[in-house]
């Protein structure tokens, strides 16, 4: 039987504006793995992250990204969500007029039709909404709130956490998602992520701090460097960075 890989990236190279940016980058992801992709600023994490959401800015100039055995790079990023891929973002930004229980109806009910399933019943929704609001510890108040709207570092979180438990993705990427947030915000979003984690779906964590994968043990630690992949392991990637920083690589 042969072996699944969620997504495979071979030799991508990407750039914005006249900059290229990602020089080469070789990456596999199973079923059931966390990754994690550190490295310094400006290494190219980020472009990495925004090339899988599919973000238009970022032109792929060479290489290939497939998904669940799919072409990526020939999906909008509406279906690259629709097919199973989250980005939690280093800043979610803030929807004016639009609560969180509208915002998650909506999502689900076009992840739904894209599928090719019933559109969900109200009652089933609210449901599976107060259930997941339950599951991450949020207040049931906030399904009234505007998304992000006055929310502090760790409710933002917290409500990524969520809507990721109610999207179910296959791949969930975090970028940078633990910039600038105290530790009880952290352990929100590692709680989050180890309680959704499954053998059937996979993480990329991407930092450039060790904090977080205190909480959360990635199985592959990757280092990025101008553009490229220069060192994959386990948890000893982690350790040379405490003791000898990115620059050892």
């Amino acid at each position: 039987m042969a072996e699944t890989i969620l997504l495979s990236i071979k030799d991508l190279h990407a750039s914005i504006g006249e900059k290229e940016i990602l020089k080469g980058i070789d990456l596999e992801i199973r079923p059931g793995e966390i990754h994690a992709v550190m490295g310094p600023n400006g290494a190219g994490k980020s472009t990495l992250s925004s090339v899988l959401a599919g973000k238009p800015q970022y032109e792929v100039t060479s290489g290939s990204i497939t998904f669940l055995g799919k072409d990526l790079l020939q999906m909008s990023p509406e279906e690259r969500s629709w097919a199973g891929i989250f980005m939690s973002f280093q800043y979610p930004i803030e929807i004016p007029g639009v609560s969180i229980t509208a915002f998650m109806k909506a999502a689900i009910a076009a992840k739904r039709k894209a599928l090719g399933l019933e559109p969900m019943k109200a009652g089933d929704f609210l449901k599976l909404l107060k259930s997941k609001m339950a599951f991450v510890q949020m207040k049931p108040e906030f399904a009234k709130r505007e998304v992000n709207v006055g929310f502090s570092g760790g409710e933002k979180k917290r409500g990524e956490i969520f809507q990721m438990a109610m999207l179910e993705p296959v791949l969930s990427i975090l970028d940078e998602t633990d910039s600038g947030l105290d530790v009880d915000a952290l352990k929100i979003v590692a709680e989050g992520v180890n309680s959704l984690h499954t053998p059937e779906n996979a993480s990329i964590i991407i930092t450039h701090y060790e904090k977080l994968l205190e909480y959360v043990t990635p199985d592959i630690v990757h280092v990025l460097k101008d553009g490229r992949i220069v060192a994959t392991g386990g948890h000893e990637v982690i350790d040379t960075i405490q003791t000898k920083g990115f620059e050892s690589f």
